[in-house]
């Protein structure tokens, strides 16, 4: 069975793109420690765009709070109604 060049170069970027993508994760899992660690420094226990969010959930706003919470952290659909529901409690 040959393998076209087609093939070649597909599987190629592909094995380049789970390279990267296994990299960004890693970055990411390092950023998010460091964030951790000087948040702990800081004392700073929540974050600043909660009281937006919870002014606008106390206003009834709760699909603007998602959308904010998801624009603001990069959260996704799933992500965000969960990070509203917990600040709800």
């Amino acid at each position: 069975m040959e393998i076209s060049l087609i093939e070649s170069i597909l599987l190629l970027v592909s094995i380049y793109l789970l390279i990267t993508t296994i990299q960004l994760k890693n970055k990411t899992k390092g950023l998010e420690y460091k964030l951790e660690q000087v948040s702990k420094q800081l004392n700073a226990t929540e974050l600043p765009i909660n009281d937006e969010l919870k002014q606008l959930i106390e206003e009834g706003h709760d699909v603007q709070a998602v959308k904010k919470a998801r624009e603001t952290l990069g959260l996704s659909l799933v992500e965000g109604k969960q990070y509203i529901d917990s600040l709800k409690s």
